[in-house]
């Protein structure tokens, strides 16, 4: 694909050879889909870390009985997980193959500097563009396309998130998994078929057809619902990509254990919650152990939401505790 020139204004980054980043090691980025998550990052020195995106369209179930036509991070909804280091150097490069002519770019909330990097990673249909940005904040971040305007960008499923592991790591879990809330603003296709179309009035006027998580109503749960042990610590790296909705994250049958606040891990971990408020292009980062095995339902406890789609599961097996939880069968606790 055609390269765009460079920017004037990234003369100062893009200058890697007559600077000490210049010796930085190449990393290629392990990027997973939701609900996968990288490794954390373990190397004790910061690297150059490479990533490619790909903005394009791509028609995916939006339901399991309708159609939609997402516009992509590397066709998928929401986009890849990227992982880093605090001190680490990203390298993002950034085609766009969008059909509909339309430019694209991407908003790192982790990005210091004009428009979160958004400024330089503009790409019209056909060219490719690359800048690279010091990550100097540990914590997990939200990056959304940015092109105005922006609500349809958003709306349509150009969003996902950035972690920045801190220089010795968090505490260690047992499983990890990526999990984003959207809202889809539709109508119905005037010829009738499974294909939905996108109503900018709809979200301008905040009335969505569906709030779900990880771009598809029902995408874990039933057959598809997360899989656990029981006793493990489980860390759920949650985005609300919005872009209008407050959620109000909440997982039935559990106390989480810790959370990191708006993904933040600046300051400490809050202990002992029930739910987590995440407002539109934040995070949080909730790590819970379930004891007793079975289904724990994870939802927006705004009922309107999890009712039009904002609801997952996680299966967790393991030996029964009749210790803490017992049913009429087990008769009443001895103790």
């Amino acid at each position: 694909m055609k390269m765009k020139p460079f920017p004037l204004a990234l003369a100062g980054s893009i200058a890697l050879a007559h600077c000490p980043v210049a010796a930085l090691p190449h990393v290629q980025a392990t990027l997973t889909y939701a609900p996968e998550v990288p490794p954390p990052i373990t190397r004790q020195e910061p690297a150059i870390v490479e990533v490619n995106l790909t903005s394009t369209h791509k028609v995916i179930p939006l339901t399991s009985f309708e159609d939609y036509t997402f516009w992509t991070f590397n066709d998928h909804v929401p986009g890849p997980f990227i992982r880093a280091r605090v001190g680490d150097w990203l390298q993002v490069r950034i085609s766009n193959t969008d059909p509909s002519g339309m430019p694209h770019n991407v908003d790192f909330h982790a990005v210091i500097g004009p428009g979160g990097g958004a400024d330089v990673l503009t790409v019209t249909p056909g060219t490719t563009n690359v800048a690279w940005f010091h990550l100097r904040h540990a914590g997990l971040f939200a990056y959304h396309c940015a092109v105005p305007p922006m609500i349809d960008h958003v709306a349509n499923g150009m969003f996902g998130l950035i972690m920045v592991d801190p220089t010795n790591g968090l505490p260690r879990a047992d499983q990890e998994f990526y999990v984003v809330q959207c809202e889809f603003y539709t109508t119905n296709n005037p010829n009738g078929g499974r294909l939905l179309g996108f109503s900018h009035e709809r979200a301008m006027a905040e009335q969505p057809t569906y709030v779900v998580f990880n771009g598809e109503s029902g995408s874990m749960i039933f057959k598809d619902a997360l899989s656990a042990r029981a006793a493990g610590r489980i860390r759920i790296y949650f985005g609300n990509a919005g872009p209008n909705l407050i959620s109000s994250f909440h997982i039935i049958g559990t106390v989480m254990d810790d959370v990191y606040h708006a993904g933040s891990l600046a300051n400490p971990a809050a202990h002992g919650l029930q739910t987590v408020t995440v407002p539109p292009g934040s995070s949080a980062i909730i790590d819970f152990t379930p004891i007793v095995p079975g289904i724990y339902t994870f939802l927006d406890h705004d009922m309107a939401h999890s009712e039009k789609g904002a609801m997952g599961q996680i299966k967790v097996t393991g030996a029964p505790r009749p210790d803490i939880y017992r049913s009429a069968q087990d008769g009443p606790p001895e103790n």
